[in-house]
C-alpha cells in the first residue's frame, strides 16, 4: 500500500513538471505584445467659460494626444480614430516631436479621411522621443457621449499595433440650442462665402458670433455690477478727499494731497497688481472681485476728489459770504447751497469718471475676475480667432455710446440755457451786474432759494442785513 502512495506522488511530480515544462517553452514560442509606445495624454480643452471641465458637442475644442516612444523603437505612422460624427479638417491637425524640452525639427504629413486622422513622419520619429498631435477646432458629436482613445500606430520597420490601452476618456457634453443655432448657421453657403475672406473669418465670424453672446452677457452683467457697486462708493470717498484737500489746517490737506498724486499718477493695473498679490501676504484673503471693486473705488475716488475740488472753487466766493450772512454755519452752506450748485456743474465730468470706470473692469481680468474680458479671452483661446474680442467691444459700446450721448446732450442743454438767460436779460438791462450769470442778483436768488434750509434762529434783523448785502 505504501508503495502504490509513493508511486502515485511520484506519477503526479513527474505529470507537474512536464506541464511547468510545456508552458515554458510555449512562453518562448509565442511572441510577446510589446508596445514600443505608451500613450501619456488623451484630452480636450474645455470650451465652456463658466467653468474648466466642460467640453460641449458641435463646438469647437482643442483635442491633445501625447505618446512616449520607445528607446529601441522608431515610430512611422499614428493614426487616431475620432469618435463618429467628429468632424476636424487637416489644417487644423498640428504634430510635434520633442527630445525633453527641445523640440525636433521632424517632417510630419497629416490627413483626416472621414472621423480618422493620419500622422506619417516620412523619415520616422527617433527613438525615445516625445510625439504630440494637436486637432484644433475639432467638433465633436452634438449629443455628447463619454469617448475613449481608438487607433494605432506602425513602427519605422512597417510593423503595426493598437494603440496602447489608457484609462484616460474624453467627456463631451450635449449641445445648446446656441449650439445647434451656430451650427446652423456654420451651414449655410452665404456665411463660407463670408468666411473665405480671412479678415472677415477672423474677427466677424458669424458662427462665432451666436456661441459668444451668451457666454460673454454673463461677464457683461458681472462687469456692471462691478461698476454699479464701485461708483457709488466711490463719490462720498471723492467728496471726503476733496474736502481734505481743501482744509485750511496743514495736515489733512497734505494727506489729501498726497493720496490723490499717488492714486493719479500710477497706473490702475499696477495699482490691482499690488492690491491683488499684496493682500494675500498680510494674512487678508478676500475673493477677487472683492479686491478688483475696492481698487476700483480708490482709483475713482482720487479722480473724482479733483473733479468735485474744481466744481466747489468754480462757484462764486459771495455765495458762501450771503449764505453765512443768513445764518448758515459752514456744514449748512457747503450741503444746501455749494455742493447742490457743484453737482449740476460736474455732472458731465462724473458721468465720464463712470464710463472710464466701466471700461477699466477689463483690467480686472488680470487677477481673475470673469468679467467680460476674462470670458472673451477663454473663448478666443479655445476657438483661435478675434471674434470674441469684437463681441466683447459690443457689449462695451452698448453702455459708452448712450453714456456718451447723454453728456453730449446734457452740455448742450446748458450751453443753451446760458444763451438764453443772457439773450433775455439784454432788452431790460437796469444794470450791468444784472447781465452776468455770476451776479449778485442771482446769487440773492439761489440764497433765499436755500433759505428754508437756514436754522430757526435767523432773525429778521440778519435777513434784512443779508438782502441788503446782496443787492
Amino acid at each position: 500500500m505504501l508503495n502504490a502512495v509513493t508511486r502515485f506522488r511520484a506519477h503526479l511530480a513527474g505529470v507537474a513538471a512536464l506541464l511547468f515544462a510545456a508552458a515554458l517553452a510555449a512562453s518562448f514560442a509565442l511572441p510577446v505584445q510589446a508596445h514600443a509606445l505608451e500613450v501619456e495624454r488623451w484630452t480636450a480643452k474645455a470650451n465652456q467659460d463658466s467653468d474648466n471641465t466642460t467640453v460641449l458637442g458641435a463646438t469647437p475644442t482643442r483635442v491633445t494626444w501625447q505618446g512616449q516612444t520607445d528607446e529601441g523603437e522608431s515610430v512611422a505612422q499614428v493614426v487616431i480614430n475620432l469618435p463618429e460624427g467628429t468632424t476636424v479638417e487637416a489644417e487644423n491637425v498640428k504634430p510635434t516631436v520633442m527630445s525633453g524640452l527641445d523640440r525636433l525639427e521632424v517632417s510630419a504629413e497629416a490627413t483626416v479621411e472621414g472621423t480618422s486622422v493620419t500622422v506619417n513622419f516620412p523619415e520616422g520619429a527617433p527613438a525615445g522621443s516625445l510625439l504630440m498631435v494637436e486637432l484644433n477646432r475639432t467638433l465633436f458629436p452634438a449629443d455628447g457621449g463619454t469617448f475613449g482613445l481608438k487607433g494605432s500606430y506602425t513602427t519605422a520597420d512597417g510593423q503595426t499595433h493598437d494603440m496602447p490601452p489608457t484609462d484616460a476618456q474624453i467627456t463631451i457634453s450635449a449641445s445648446s440650442p446656441t449650439e445647434a443655432l451656430a451650427n446652423w448657421i456654420d451651414g449655410q453657403d452665404w456665411v463660407e462665402a463670408w468666411n473665405s475672406v480671412r479678415f472677415l473669418e477672423l474677427f466677424f465670424n458669424p458662427a462665432t458670433i451666436v456661441r459668444c453672446i451668451p457666454a460673454l452677457f454673463s461677464g457683461w452683467l458681472l462687469s456692471l455690477a462691478v461698476v454699479a457697486i464701485s461708483f457709488p462708493l466711490a463719490i462720498p470717498l471723492g467728496l471726503l478727499w476733496s474736502f481734505m484737500r481743501m482744509a485750511k489746517h496743514r495736515v489733512p490737506r497734505a494727506i489729501g494731497a498726497t493720496y490723490i498724486n499717488i492714486v493719479r499718477g500710477t497706473p490702475l493695473f499696477l495699482q490691482l497688481y499690488i492690491a491683488f498679490f499684496g493682500l494675500p501676504q498680510m494674512g487678508i484673503n478676500i475673493t477677487p472681485f472683492a479686491v478688483g471693486a475696492i481698487v476700483l473705488i480708490l482709483n475713482s475716488s482720487a479722480y473724482l476728489a479733483e473733479i468735485f475740488r474744481a466744481g466747489i472753487q468754480s462757484i462764486s466766493k459771495g455765495q458762501f459770504e450771503a449764505s453765512r450772512s443768513l445764518g448758515m454755519n459752514g456744514v449748512q452752506t457747503m450741503f444746501f447751497v455749494i455742493i447742490p450748485q457743484t453737482v449740476r456743474r460736474v455732472i458731465p465730468t462724473m458721468t465720464s469718471e463712470f464710463i472710464l470706470m466701466y471700461k477699466d473692469t477689463a483690467l480686472l481680468s488680470a487677477v481673475g475676475v470673469t468679467e467680460l474680458m476674462m470670458r472673451a479671452k477663454v473663448i478666443t483661446a479655445t476657438t483661435g480667432d478675434i471674434t470674441p474680442y469684437i463681441v466683447a467691444a459690443g457689449f462695451y459700446l452698448i453702455v459708452t455710446i448712450p453714456m456718451t450721448k447723454f453728456i453730449n446732450s446734457m452740455e448742450s442743454r446748458m450751453g443753451r440755457g446760458r444763451k438764453r438767460k443772457k439773450g433775455a436779460a439784454a432788452p431790460a438791462l437796469a444794470s450791468p451786474a444784472a447781465a452776468e450769470p455770476t451776479s449778485e442778483a442771482v446769487i440773492a436768488r439761489n440764497i433765499r432759494m436755500s433759505e428754508t434750509f437756514a436754522a430757526p434762529a435767523v432773525d429778521g434783523d440778519l435777513l434784512a442785513q443779508g438782502n441788503h448785502m446782496s443787492h
